[in-house]
């Protein structure tokens, strides 16, 4: 199984054009604050525009020795020279994914209910994401907070399975460990990231609390 760091640092462009930064300066306050495990997600951007972001990402991140996942594009991950690719129910599937990106690349899977879970470890996913977990208003997902009685169900399907599982959706630094007590892996994070203005401390805090037990 996928050794992940518990924090999953989610680099989302429409979040950090609200908070007031820009998606390089925001990767750069992750990576100080010791994110090692990120994803990007650019919504309602052109292929190039995206690509171009991807790439200085990924070479920063790289630098300071962090893997970058990019959320739901494929060609964008493997053209940047990203580790892998987290797609939804709606992309590309992963046994698709692993033909663009090949069998060293991580693949990410979201699912949102038991159903999705169980089909889900049947793929070729390196991880599979449970949410949303709480209530939010960054990601649209059309599904219910799912609790934490979710988290521990999909915990149940998925590491029998081999699979590493992230949760994600509304995850604050005083829920998350009550996430990874359920099952979790990892916890995917965006909002409370930047919510208090220090990004680098609030890595910092989310990892001192999370991996120092």
């Amino acid at each position: 199984m996928l050794q992940l760091s518990r924090l999953n640092a989610i680099v989302d462009l429409e979040a950090a054009a609200r908070a007031g930064w820009t998606l390089v300066d925001l990767t750069n306050a992750y990576l100080r604050g010791g994110a090692r495990f990120l994803q990007l997600r650019a919504k309602d951007v052109s292929g190039a525009e995206f690509l171009d972001l991807a790439s200085q990402i990924v070479k920063l991140a790289h630098a300071n020795d962090a893997i970058v996942i990019v959320n739901d594009r494929a060609d964008i991950a493997r053209l940047a020279g990203a580790d892998g690719v987290h797609v939804g129910q709606d992309d590309l599937a992963p046994a698709d994914v692993r033909r663009m990106l090949g069998d060293a690349a991580i693949v990410g899977l979201s699912t949102h209910t038991v159903e999705q879970m169980t089909a889900a470890v049947t793929q070729p996913a390196t991880y599979v994401a449970i949410g949303p977990v709480f209530g939010t208003a960054t990601k649209a997902t059309g599904y219910d907070a799912v609790g934490l009685d979710m988290v521990r169900a999909a915990a149940a399907v998925a590491r029998p399975a081999g699979r590493a599982l992230v949760a994600i959706g509304g995850i604050t630094l005083e829920t998350a460990q009550a996430v990874i007590d359920a099952g979790a892996a990892s916890v995917a994070v965006i909002s409370d990231l930047i919510a208090s203005g220090d990004p680098t401390a609030r890595v910092r805090a989310f990892l001192d609390r999370l991996e120092k037990r």
